[in-house]
């Protein structure tokens, strides 16, 4: 499974440098020079055709599958990173928007035993203490306050549910579930 733990952003500069906004709890592990990523272009903007590399005059640049984390120095919150092969701002101008991936089969398992990676989580059923059952886990958003369980409800549609102690008490990965102790009403807002 693919995991999205950055995407480009804007050009930064003439010399191919890129803003990239982080999406991991671990951007020190994860954006260090040689890091390999699996590339993603945005749905809305996949139509390049062209040369590998530095486009022609009149060729469009093709974004290659993986990039190669060159350097990256970090300046109010983004990453500033230059990625092997992209030296010039027209090139780091294709590269806007593309997400930075990493296959989930590659990442250590957290050490502690109450913290878990999303993709650990998407799949799992969503249980109260009494075994009834409400859905399962369609993904996990990360918000300011608290992340949030995105519950795609059994009966249809979707729910979210604030991932803290006192509402997900029980993260059985083994099992396959997750207990939860709802507020009344929550399902329904």
């Amino acid at each position: 499974m693919l995991l999205v733990v950055g995407q480009i952003g804007k050009p930064h500069g003439i010399r191919g440098e890129v803003s990239v906004v982080v999406r991991t709890d671990e951007p020190e592990e994860r954006f260090t020079a040689g890091a390999v990523f699996i590339t993603e272009v945005p749905r809305d903007r996949r139509v390049s055709a062209g040369p590998a590399g530095a486009p022609a005059p009149g060729a469009r640049f093709e974004v290659p599958e993986q990039l190669v984390l060159e350097s990256i120095r970090w300046h109010q919150g983004r990453g500033i990173a230059v990625f092997e092969g992209v030296h010039d701002r027209n090139v780091a101008e294709a590269l806007k928007g593309v997400f930075l991936q990493v296959d989930s089969s590659e990442l250590t398992p957290p050490e502690d035993p109450e913290e878990f990676h999303d993709h650990q989580l998407v799949g799992l059923r969503v249980e109260s203490r009494d075994g009834v059952e409400y859905g399962t886990v369609q993904r996990i958003d990360h918000a300011p306050a608290s992340d949030l369980i995105v519950l795609a409800k059994k009966d249809g549609g979707t729910a979210l549910i604030p991932f803290v102690i006192a509402i997900v008490p029980i993260v059985d990965l083994r099992g396959g579930r997750i207990v939860v102790d709802l507020p009344e009403g929550l399902l329904d807002l």
